[in-house]
């Protein structure tokens, strides 16, 4: 069971964290996990058969930063917003140092001088450790539903 400040707290990580990708605020993003972390973007296919094949993985904080310098100082790519809407997390488990969760995401983008797209639409699937600044996320997969994802995927989920 969660108590009520732990729940204030997982929200305000899920809340946060979409608000800094919304404001392309991409230093604040590896700040979000642990040292040793996974960040995956997988397709729905490949995860339900659990195969390890991701169209983005990494598994640490320092591979984090690599590519918030790649994306902004090194990737070439035409601008365009994001917008994240994310549910309420879904806790299935809950320890001393972890809580599992899971949330429904849609991201929608904004290319200038376009309209506003679908972009992608899955689940985040989360391990949230408790650590002395706070809880941070240990493992975030996200699971989209499409098979087929436009373009190339340049800023997290």
């Amino acid at each position: 069971m969660l108590d009520f400040e732990t729940w204030q707290q997982l929200l305000a990580l899920y809340t946060d964290y979409a608000a800094a990708l919304d404001n392309n605020e991409w230093d604040r993003w590896p700040e979000f996990f642990v040292d040793e972390c996974v960040y995956k973007i997988q397709p729905r296919e490949n995860y339900d058969r659990d195969f390890p094949l991701a169209t983005l993985a990494f598994e640490s904080k320092g591979m984090l930063k690599d590519r918030v310098y790649g994306m902004t100082e090194t990737i070439f790519h035409d601008p365009y917003y994001q917008r994240h809407v994310v549910s309420i997390p879904q806790v299935s488990a809950v320890s001393a140092e972890n809580i599992e969760a899971q949330a429904n995401y849609a991201v929608f983008r904004t290319k200038p001088d376009e309209l506003t797209s679908v972009f992608n639409v899955g689940r985040y699937i989360d391990s949230v450790r408790r650590t002395p600044c706070g809880l941070k996320f240990a493992s975030r997969v996200c699971v989209f539903d499409s098979e087929m994802i436009a373009n190339s995927i340049i800023y997290p989920i």
